[in-house]
């Protein structure tokens, strides 16, 4: 059986251990665990995982997040955003399911779409004229 490229590593999970620094983008068909530092943008077709310890300044792009440490930048999760009890996201955030532990610290501007085109915006009734 022949696997597709992006196929490849998806139900893998890349970890970045404390005491590891990264500076630049970070791009990965899978599951990324940063319990270290990234000085750059993140994207991966799995799920992003960041560490109570893991740091984050830069934009973030994933099926679901799951922000335990601190995040400076933009993240986009498709489906699901949690903020545990100890992370700090300054920063906007767009997902579909926004998920925010008492104690969490939240800086930003918050959406959540439903990602499809032509969708009305939540909170807003649609006018009968």
């Amino acid at each position: 059986m022949k696997m597709k490229s992006t196929e490849i590593g998806k139900d893998e999970v890349t970890t970045i251990s404390g005491g590891v620094i990264i500076e630049g983008k970070l791009s990965s068909n899978g599951n990324v665990r940063i319990d270290g530092k990234v000085n750059g943008d993140i994207n991966a077709q799995g799920s992003v995982n960041i560490g109570e310890n893991g740091e984050v300044t830069g934009e973030m792009n994933a099926d679901v997040i799951n922000i335990g440490g601190k995040v400076t930048g933009t993240v986009n999760a498709k489906e699901k955003l949690v903020l545990e009890s100890k992370s700090v996201l300054k920063g906007d955030l767009v997902t579909k399911i926004l998920v925010i532990e008492a104690g969490a610290y939240f800086e930003g501007k918050s959406n959540m779409s439903s990602g499809g085109a032509g969708s009305s915006s939540p909170g807003k009734l649609p006018s009968n004229e």
